[in-house]
C-alpha cells in the first residue's frame, strides 16, 4: 500500500503559477497580528501586507517608518507579503 505525499505539486505537470509582483515601500501603520499597511514607492497605493516566511517565524520587528520589500499577489493588489526589512 503506497501513500501519497501532501504538498508535492498537487497540480498538473506544466501548470503555470502567476509570479508575485515585487515592490519596495514604507510601513505606514502597524495593524496587529503581523499585518502592516505599506505605502508603495512611486504611487499612493497602500496594500495590507503580512510578514512572510522566516520573518514571522523569527519575529523580525517591523515598525512604522521602516523600509520593506514586499510581494503583491497578481490576483489581489490590496494584499501582500513582506519578504525583507530594508531598515
Amino acid at each position: 500500500m503506497s501513500r501519497q505525499r501532501r504538498g508535492s505539486g498537487g497540480g498538473p505537470s506544466g501548470s503555470v503559477k502567476e509570479e508575485a509582483i515585487e515592490v519596495e515601500g514604507e510601513v505606514v501603520q502597524a495593524l496587529g497580528a503581523g499585518r502592516y499597511r505599506v505605502r508603495i514607492d512611486g504611487s499612493d497605493h497602500e496594500p495590507i501586507c503580512k510578514t512572510g516566511g522566516k520573518m514571522g517565524r523569527f519575529r523580525i520587528k517591523i515598525t512604522p517608518g521602516d523600509r520593506v520589500r514586499a510581494e503583491l499577489s497578481p490576483y489581489d493588489l490590496s494584499r501582500g507579503r513582506i519578504t525583507y526589512r530594508l531598515g
